[in-house]
């Protein structure tokens, strides 16, 4: 899968280093950020009658493109929102970093004064996000008028089905803290696996292997890793049958080779970390249905979106953590 996409190292690095992180919060200081976070989302929510769940959904996708792109500054403060001076303050407008809401609406910026201090701020976390949800509101609250107006913002029909995703399942578990990962296999099962990423491979053409094969035995219990949203099932002629699943950290989760898939699973389904999504094969390629050209296993990828592509990075030290984290919980 994504075999002809570009994967540029540096931003690999970039985003694993911003994923492991080189400080850890602590568990109360992260509550504490969420409960900051939503206080000032239903805030927003009873103002501009946006659901709060659309406005964190905006929130989090910003957030995750912001830190991951060099074009961008990175996210700073409460929320992760970002709108440029220029469309702050309106294209024509002489002063590029405007904070005067009269002079803003004149030359038709998207800066608003969202806290009654006088000023359209774009610094100010309460300004932008009434900002977003004014610009929305124009369109009216109900889902259908809202992705209309994402798209007319982003122009991006990804961006717009990711941010939609996102509000589906913030509004489904009615909390922000939805980062629990899960190890794909079943800890008590035989299993072994190392670093394949970025190796060669030659079966339809050379090409990079895009991430962890985990071997095990044929219909060993797949798990889904997270919480997200079945984005893709069905057959690939590479990755047999397979599964796909985007988290809340506009990270996609590639499972393949599966000798069949969970009952009832379907596109558009909400999933949680550790729920049983397929089952180990060696599906693959040829077309739909061969199997056993190659010992059982889970091929398992990541890829992430930055807002404009997709590319691939190593999913071997993620899972060598999870892994961890799944077996201190099960000793519990």
């Amino acid at each position: 899968m994504h075999g002809n996409r570009l994967i540029i190292s540096s931003i690999l690095l970039l985003f694993t280093f911003f994923l492991l992180g080189t400080r850890s919060v602590s568990a109360s200081e992260q509550d504490d950020i969420y409960q900051q976070r939503m206080e000032l989302y239903k805030k927003t929510e009873a103002v501009t009658h946006i659901p709060w769940y659309y406005l964190a959904a905006i929130d989090q996708y910003e957030r995750n493109i912001r830190a991951v792109r060099k074009d961008l500054p990175k996210p700073e403060g409460l929320i992760g929102i970002y709108i440029t001076p220029e469309v702050w303050s309106g294209k024509l407008n002489p002063i590029t970093d405007d904070t005067n809401p009269t002079r803003i609406r004149f030359f038709d910026g998207l800066g608003a004064d969202g806290n009654g201090d006088g000023r359209a701020d774009r610094n100010d976390h309460e300004d932008v996000l009434y900002a977003i949800a004014h610009y929305l509101q124009q369109y009216g609250p109900y889902e259908k008028y809202i992705r209309i107006g994402l798209w007319e913002y982003y122009k991006r029909d990804k961006t717009v089905s990711i941010i939609s995703s996102f509000a589906r399942l913030y509004k489904q578990y009615q909390t922000l803290d939805l980062n629990e990962k899960h190890f794909p296999l079943p800890l008590h099962v035989n299993y072994s696996y190392r670093s394949t990423w970025g190796h060669a491979r030659g079966w339809g053409g050379r090409r990079m292997h895009e991430g962890t094969d985990i071997f095990s035995g044929y219909g060993v219990t797949v798990y889904s890793t997270c919480y997200g949203i079945v984005e893709m099932k069905g057959w690939n002629r590479y990755g047999g049958w397979r599964i796909g699943i985007r988290d809340l950290n506009n990270t996609y989760h590639y499972f393949a080779h599966l000798n069949g898939f969970a009952e009832g699973i379907r596109v558009g389904d909400l999933v949680e970390p550790g729920q049983p999504i397929g089952y180990v094969g060696s599906t693959g390629y040829g077309p739909p249905g061969t199997s056993g050209k190659f010992p059982p296993h889970l091929h398992y990828g990541m890829y992430k979106d930055d807002g404009r592509t997709e590319w691939s990075f190593d999913p071997y030290p993620h899972l060598k953590k999870w892994e961890r984290e799944t077996r201190q919980k099960q000793k519990r």
